[in-house]
């Protein structure tokens, strides 16, 4: 498959709108062209997504690959994109096998190492993401954020080879572990009110 479709959810405000990854691979020249995304971001992820991928132990296709970002009119800024990326990426290089990617979305920076890193408004794009029927994978930095919502439809990971373990369906994701509440924390009192008097 030289084509790959992978979700996504850009952040704007509190809104998520999705974001719909389209990769093709194709013989010509070795380049990367991505359109959709300002310069120095096109920049900064196409150096990060490389990386991750060799350092997770697979080959960064040395084709002519074209990643397209839609809708092309929405602002698009940061790393969020980049574990997208790399799935589609892997997946139009026939390097990993998902029959059911397109059930998911994904969020989430990506380190040199292949390491997840956490995104700004993690909160917002799982809602989105449910709201649509799909489940979302986001890094272990925003668990305590996507926690609140309860449930089983955010899964968490730490690592783009986790992720690609999961959608191979070689390896389950786990949902975040919602905190405990603290009764003595939400539990109010009259004389924590100013000018009550005590007892």
């Amino acid at each position: 498959m030289s084509l790959a479709i992978v979700y996504t959810r850009a952040a704007l405000g509190i809104s998520a709108p999705l974001i719909t990854i389209e990769v093709h691979i194709s013989s010509g020249l070795p380049g990367l062209t991505m359109v959709g995304l300002p310069e120095t971001t096109v920049r900064e992820a196409r150096d990060r997504v490389r990386s991750a991928i060799i350092n997770s132990g697979y080959t960064f296709p040395a084709k002519k690959i074209t990643i397209n970002l839609a809708p092309a009119d929405l602002p698009k800024e940061g790393g969020r994109y980049d574990l997208p990326i790399a799935l589609a990426l892997l997946v139009a290089s026939e390097q990993l096998e998902a029959p059911g990617l397109n059930q998911y979305e994904f969020i989430g920076e990506l380190a040199l190492t292949g390491a997840l890193r956490g995104v700004p408004g993690a909160i917002s794009s799982a809602m989105e993401a449910i709201r649509a029927g799909r489940q979302i994978i986001v890094a272990e930095d925003n668990a305590a954020e996507v926690g609140l919502i309860g449930g089983s439809d955010c899964l968490i990971a730490g690592h783009l080879q986790e992720v690609c373990a999961f959608v191979a369906g070689q390896h389950p994701l786990s949902p975040p572990v919602a905190a405990a509440e603290d009764p003595q924390e939400t539990r109010h009192d009259l004389r924590d009110v100013i000018g009550q008097p005590a007892g």
